[in-house]
């Protein structure tokens, strides 16, 4: 996911946008056809897709924060304020509330 919607002065809401079930599907196909030698890697891609598919969207918006502050190379505590002053400077129309309330969420589900 290399980005959410709704993020702006505005609103203060973080909508996460996924299509694991479409990739997950195309997967699927490709593996029914593949050939012998290609089958090991589908298999292994396939699962993967299978296994974030679970995620909720309150882990998908933690895992997008922590990308973000990696982008901006943070490196400190994510519970600090210039973590949520990283994340404001990574998406710069992201209200100070919607930073909190996303850093809350990466706090709540650390990888």
């Amino acid at each position: 996911m290399t980005g959410i919607t709704g993020l702006s002065k505005k609103n203060n809401f973080v909508l996460a946008i996924r299509d694991t079930d479409v990739v997950a599907a195309t997967l699927r196909r490709a593996l029914a056809e593949a050939a012998p030698e290609e089958r090991l890697g589908l298999e292994r891609a396939a699962a993967l897709v299978e296994s974030t598919a679970s995620a909720t969207e309150t882990q998908l918006r933690a895992r997008w924060v922590r990308s973000r502050l990696a982008d901006v190379g943070f490196t400190g505590d994510i519970t600090s304020v210039a973590a949520v002053r990283a994340l404001r400077q990574a998406e710069p129309k992201l209200s100070l509330l919607a930073a909190v309330q996303l850093q809350k969420e990466a706090v709540a589900h650390p990888e």
